[in-house]
């Protein structure tokens, strides 16, 4: 049975990220998600470990910089995000592209 707390973990992660530094991370067992800019390190692991059920052994953060955006006359800025670089336990794997 889902807690409110579990519900809780599992909105911090937003979505996977697919670039092509991702891909290659891949290889080395670790996997980028987009997550809630306020979540903590030991949030993202539960979050990740509760999930796709898998046991995490690091988890690295990154916010990059606001980059200025331009609509007509007027300036603004991309919303903030915050990526996190998930690293699995050996023999562990999440299925980001399942089968149909």
């Amino acid at each position: 049975m889902i807690n409110a707390d579990s519900r809780k973990l599992v909105d911090l992660i937003h979505r996977p990220i697919i670039t092509e530094k991702a891909t290659l991370l891949l290889e080395s067992n670790q996997y980028t998600f987009e997550v809630d800019p306020k979540a903590t390190k030991p949030q993202i692991q539960a979050a990740i470990e509760l999930l796709f059920e898998v046991k995490v052994t690091a988890v690295n953060t990154l916010k990059p910089p606001r980059k200025s955006r331009r609509v007509g006359k007027f300036m603004g800025h991309r919303p903030l995000y915050k990526r996190a670089i998930v690293t699995l336990a050996p023999g562990e794997s999440i299925t980001l592209f399942p089968e149909v």
